[in-house]
């Protein structure tokens, strides 16, 4: 098997909520971006919490989140994967979140689903006290719920 890159993080030190997600999918390598599977529901998600349009392109989703202080970054640098599970996530190789925690220290944590929230805790175990899991917003996860999604921006807004 092939080991696979993740993406670089996207932030700006204006960030104010980082979001870590585990890994991209398949579609969303292929596309070059986070969260690419129009299928998941993180870009509507996000987008309904700020009230403004859906953003379609690359550019769009990188204008939202730079205009709205979010960052975006996956716990996994590297791997190998089959598919886009998680399960499916062998010999990772983690990112170096608390470097990036350092560069935006404002920011809370909001980690998109358990693999996330529980490689966060293993690889960078200060940053917990900043952290929050949340259900993922993937279209294989049953439990979503995008009103906990909204709380959880409300608050790490709203603390700053």
């Amino acid at each position: 098997m092939m080991r696979t890159k993740g993406f670089a993080p996207e932030f700006d030190e204006g960030s104010r909520v980082l979001i870590l997600g585990s890994f991209p999918s398949v579609k969303s390598r292929a596309e070059g971006f986070y969260y690419g599977n129009p299928q998941n529901r993180f870009w509507r998600m996000l987008s309904a919490f700020f009230g403004v349009g859906l953003p379609r392109t690359v550019a769009e989703k990188r204008a939202l989140l730079h205009t709205y202080g979010v960052a975006l970054w996956d716990m996994v640098a590297s791997c190998e994967i089959e598919g886009s599970a998680d399960a499916a996530i062998r010999a990772e190789e983690t990112a170096d979140i608390s470097r990036l925690a350092a560069r935006i220290p404002q920011a809370a944590i909001l980690c998109n689903g358990a693999k996330a929230y529980a490689l966060l805790i293993l690889a960078a175990p200060e940053l917990a006290p900043r952290a929050k899991r949340l259900p993922s917003t993937s279209p294989a996860n049953p439990r979503y719920s995008e009103a906990a999604w909204h709380a959880a921006l409300r608050e790490a807004f709203q603390r700053q």
